[in-house]
This record gives C-alpha cells, sequence and structure tokens, in this order.
C-alpha cells in the first residue's frame, strides 16, 4: 500500500515530494470501451494522474434508480486508471458545471419547491448526503492507502461563484470524511479575493482554475493559503462552444507557453481537458447570462485528445513541455488514419404524429404543466389543445423552454424560441387541433437559473383570453422499438423529409469496427434534430451550427445491417445520409 497526503507546500507520494500532472477525461463523455485507449494516451503524452468529475443526475436519473453499468460503471473506470498505473482526482460536486445538463444536480431534486439549491438546507442537504455516500461508497475503496488510485477528492466545485455558506462546505466536508475519504481534500475556485474567500474552508486545499497568467493567479492562492501545495486544478486549454456561434480554439503555442509557466513556478496541474469527448443523448448544459445558449454536442474543447480520441498539435506541444519536468514515456500514440467515406439511402420516413400516441402517456391539465412536473427531465414533449378562432389572435406564453414548433392541424404557423427571447405569435384564423412539439435544448449548468423547470411556462393565452385544456405527452426516446417498428412498417418511398418526422437509412463497413476509432455523421443538409446509430443516441445536431458532424464511437458499429434513425424536426430535401473522413467542428472566427 502506498501514502499520499500534504507536507508543507508538497504534495507527498510515499513520504517524497510529488507533482501531480493530471488531465481530465469525463468516462460519461467518452465510450466505456474507448476509456483505456484515451487513459493510455494521457500517459503517453507524460501525464501521472487522472481527473473526473462525477454527475448525479447521470447515475441517479429518478430518485432511488442508481445506474451503475455500462456507460454509468464509474467503478470499471477507476479500474481502467489504475490499471495503467496511473492516479486519479475524484470530483463528486454534487455540482460539478462541466457544461453538463443541470451542472449534474437532478432535475427531479427541485420538483419540491422547499429544496435549496447549493445550501444548507436540510432538504438539499438530506439528498445530498444519500447521494455522495453512494459515490464515495465506490470511491473509498479505492484510495491510495487501500491499493486504488484515488489521491484527491473535490468538495463541491467554483462554489465561491455562486455563494458563501461555509456551514454547507462544512457539512459536505463532514459528510465525505464520514463515508470513508482519508485523502486529502480540495476546493477548486477562479483566484480572485471574492471567490476564494467564499469557496472554501481552512482545512481544505485551495486550488485554482485558470489558463493563463500563472505567476499572478499563483501568487492571489498564496495569499489566501500560506501553506501547501500550489495548483491549478482546471488549467483551461481550450473552451466550449455554443449553437450558433463559432468553435472555439485557443493558441497551440500560447497554451504551451501559458503550461511551461505553470510548471517552472513549480505548481500541480489539471489539464482541462485533455480529451473532452461527447455530449451523447440529452446531456448537453446551457448558459443564461441573459440570453440562453445550449451547448452544442461536440465537447471536443480544443484539448490535446479530439473529441474521436486523435493526438492534436496541442499534445505534442504539450508534452515537449512536459519532458522539461517530468519523464515522458517512448511510446506514442499513431497518427489517426481517416475515418470511412459512406453513404446510405433513406428508405423510410414516419411522420411523429404516426407514433406519438406510442411514445409516451398523454397527461390531461386544465394549465400547461411543466415537464418537470410531469416527470419528464429531457427531450421532448408535445402540448395541445382545442381552439377555434373566427380572426387571427395572439398566442402568449409567459415563457418558453426552450424552443416550441407551432402546429395548427398538423400544419405549421411558427416557432418560439427561447434564445430569442419568443413568447407570442400569431395563430391564424380557425378552428382544430392546436400542438406545440416543445423541446428542452439543456438545462442551465451555471449561475442562478440551475434547477429551473422545462416545458410551456403559464399564464397562457389566446386573444387576450386564458387557454386552457391541455394535453400534454411527454416523448419517451431512451428506447427505439416503437420507432423502429413503425418505419419498418412504413411506405418505402422517401422524397424529401417533412418534419417532424423519423428517418431512417442502412449501411454495410467494408472493414471490422474494431479496426476504426469511429465514424463521423455528415449532418449538413439536414435542419435540427437527434441522430442513433444502431440504438445509440449521438446526440443533437442543428444548422445553424457550428459543428456539422456527429461523432459514432467504434464500439456502437458493426459490420453488417448497421441502422441510422434521424428525429428531423424541420424539413430537409436529403435523400441519403452521409459520413465524412474527419470532424467538423465549424468556424473558428467569431
Amino acid at each position: 500500500m502506498s501514502s499520499f497526503g500534504i507536507a508543507g507546500d508538497d504534495f507527498v507520494l510515499d513520504g517524497r515530494p510529488f507533482r501531480i500532472l493530471s488531465g481530465a477525461i469525463h468516462y460519461f463523455r467518452v465510450h466505456p470501451d474507448h476509456w483505456a485507449d484515451r487513459v493510455a494516451k494521457a500517459k503517453a503524452m507524460g501525464l501521472n494522474t487522472i481527473e473526473t468529475y462525477v454527475p448525479w443526475n447521470f447515475h441517479e436519473p429518478e430518485p432511488g434508480v442508481w445506474l451503475e453499468s455500462g456507460r454509468h460503471d464509474f467503478a470499471r473506470f477507476i479500474r481502467i486508471v489504475a490499471e495503467a498505473g496511473m492516479y486519479l482526482i475524484v470530483r463528486p460536486g454534487p455540482y460539478i458545471c462541466a457544461e453538463w445538463d443541470n451542472g449534474g444536480l437532478p432535475a427531479w431534486l427541485f420538483r419540491d419547491a422547499a429544496v435549496g439549491i447549493r445550501e444548507n438546507e436540510p432538504n438539499f442537504v438530506a439528498a445530498v448526503t444519500a447521494y455522495l455516500q453512494r459515490v464515495l461508497g465506490i470511491v473509498a475503496p479505492q484510495q491510495i492507502d487501500r491499493g486504488g488510485p484515488v489521491i484527491l477528492v473535490q468538495v463541491e466545485n467554483e462554489y465561491g461563484a455562486y455563494g458563501d455558506d461555509h456551514d454547507y462546505l462544512r457539512e459536505l466536508t463532514d459528510v465525505t470524511r464520514a463515508a470513508g475519504i482519508t485523502v486529502p481534500l480540495t476546493t477548486v475556485d477562479q483566484p480572485t479575493d471574492a471567490m476564494l474567500a467564499a469557496g472554501t474552508l481552512p482545512d481544505l486545499l485551495t486550488t485554482g482554475s485558470f489558463g493563463s497568467r500563472a505567476a499572478e493567479r499563483l501568487t492571489v492562492l498564496r495569499r489566501h493559503q500560506a501553506t501547501g501545495p500550489l495548483m491549478c486544478s482546471e488549467f483551461w486549454d481550450g473552451w466550449f462552444d455554443d449553437w450558433g456561434a463559432h468553435h472555439h480554439t485557443t493558441s497551440v503555442e500560447q497554451s504551451a507557453a501559458d503550461l511551461d509557466e505553470l510548471l517552472a513556478a513549480g505548481a500541480s496541474v489539471n489539464i482541462y481537458m485533455f480529451h473532452g469527448g461527447t455530449n451523447f443523448g440529452f446531456t448537453n448544459g446551457a448558459n443564461d447570462k441573459g440570453v440562453y445558449k445550449p451547448i452544442v454536442t461536440s465537447y471536443d474543447y480544443d484539448a490535446p485528445l479530439s473529441e474521436s480520441g486523435d493526438p492534436t498539435a496541442k499534445f505534442w506541444a504539450f508534452r515537449e513541455v512536459i519532458a522539461r519536468y517530468a519523464p515522458v514515456p517512448d511510446e506514442v500514440p499513431q497518427v489517426a488514419q481517416p475515418a470511412p467515406e459512406l453513404t446510405a439511402s433513406v428508405d423510410r420516413v414516419v411522420p411523429l404524429r404516426a407514433v406519438a400516441d406510442r411514445l409516451g402517456t398523454e397527461h390531461h391539465r386544465d394549465e400547461t404543466p411543466t415537464l418537470d412536473e410531469l416527470g419528464h427531465y429531457g427531450g421532448f414533449a408535445l402540448y395541445g389543445t382545442d381552439i377555434d378562432l373566427r380572426a387571427d389572435a395572439v398566442l402568449s406564453f409567459a415563457e418558453v423552454r426552450d424552443r416550441a414548433q407551432v402546429f395548427l392541424n398538423d400544419r405549421p404557423i411558427g416557432v418560439l424560441s427561447r434564445d430569442h427571447h419568443e413568447s407570442t405569435l400569431v395563430v391564424p384564423a380557425g378552428s382544430g387541433r392546436l400542438t406545440l412539439l416543445v423541446e428542452d435544448q439543456g438545462r442551465v449548468d451555471y449561475g442562478p437559473r440551475i434547477g429551473e423547470p422545462k416545458g410551456l411556462i403559464g399564464p397562457v393565452t389566446l386573444g387576450g383570453e386564458p387557454l386552457t385544456g391541455w394535453d400534454v405527452r411527454p416523448l419517451c426516446l431512451e428506447e427505439l422499438t416503437v420507432v423502429l417498428d413503425a418505419v419498418t412498417a412504413a411506405p418505402t418511398d422517401a422524397d424529401g423529409v417533412r418534419g417532424p418526422a423519423f428517418v431512417r437509412a442502412h449501411f454495410d463497413l467494408d472493414t471490422e469496427p474494431s479496426s476504426i476509432p469511429g465514424l463521423f455523421l455528415d449532418t449538413s443538409g439536414w435542419g435540427k434534430g437527434i441522430a442513433w446509430v444502431n440504438g445509440f443516441n449521438l446526440g443533437r445536431y442543428w444548422s445553424r451550427g457550428p459543428q456539422s458532424t456527429l461523432f459514432v464511437p467504434g464500439p456502437v458499429l458493426r459490420r453488417d445491417g448497421n441502422e441510422v434513425i434521424l428525429f428531423e424536426l424541420n424539413s430537409s430535401s436529403r435523400t441519403s445520409v452521409a459520413f465524412v473522413p474527419r470532424a467538423q467542428l465549424g468556424h473558428t472566427e467569431a
């Protein structure tokens, strides 16, 4: 067994000074069959440690429903890190930010308005305690003094940017220690006097999050903690992207120089990100600082390892810097080959209206309920009511979260988008069924809007009068059996797509799937929607960009009979689905 702790201004491993050279890999953003590959490449860059968050809502999507197999097998990820001879830093939250849906906090927790958010409120603390006991029960036996790789555990996350409830931080610290965690505990905040004062406790190691001006930032850290190792536990080497914006990149040369400055100062580091991965499914978060901005599917982050696991120029530049301060292995990753180019003809198109009644239970309410009130925490729902208008009238909501396509008798009449602050439109004269397809585009992951419910927020009026008598059907798209049955039975002619509709195509591979890291689904020419390959939810696509490909992990593929399903919300003249050789993440100029 080994020991790890803090002595003076150093981390110490088995009694000797130790510098942490870490890189962030979020296991929940990477296919589990790729975990070992990504960890091995981190070691090849010269790192000795892996860091990961643990998202609460990923593991407990419903109260008391704990997922820990397949993509959720955190224990397996820990074992893979250990088998690679690497150490591990665990950041279990309960809040993680990470551009992840709701910052990792489960939406179901806030159905009770009495529950506080990130504060020493009894209901919140009770739920967090149960969560931490569960996840730290996995971590505790894997600490370094018990033969595992875990050397640090973080308490909360960037708390000084949110609050200053030190009683709350103390409660989390006590729960963490009571769960058997004996390794040093840390906090992280941006190195400003206000955030550092608000976000930590004297007995926790204070670390910083920044990507430049290392000497200046380390000076601020030292001013707030006179002794202890200096560490940047989020060295930002890139950034994330929003839909409708540009693809963010940072200078390779400048990032390498900033890393060199940090290491020259004797500090430890966690590179955020070493490998970003992908916001598969409905897991992306959003920001709202006056304008709602949902995060894209790719979490490439312009990191040293690309979204698909390939070393970038930043990998080699960082490796060269690290070699000045620590040994790096002789082995290096192979240069990636282009992915196979493929085209698959669309053979079936099924309108949503043809299958909607089999995708979820309809709820009848006088007023519009939120999706949270119906226990639906991601994806889509249909809201409908009957109207009879003798003249055009204005339909108005208090708020739309986050996008609603509006139909009258199945004919589209408009779109209401939260990012444009749209909450009203004109409904033409007529009678019949008013239907709105509502999309939760990702919950806010940072700031005061964490925990807010989704859906159509009332009151709702039409022509100035209350509009009541709603039928709401959350759409269950976690399992596609109903959709697959419908597309199989549909007519074979497909002369374009008039959404919302499900689209199917098939393709075969010319090689064994194990020989390729993955594919890149080309979404250019399509409008907006979700894509699956062999039942695996790749995430969202949108013609507004910046990205125009979706990464398909190799382990979800098979040699023959691969099936693509698109849920296209808008329309497209495309009659085929294509795969291209490389990721297309968009233009890089603002």
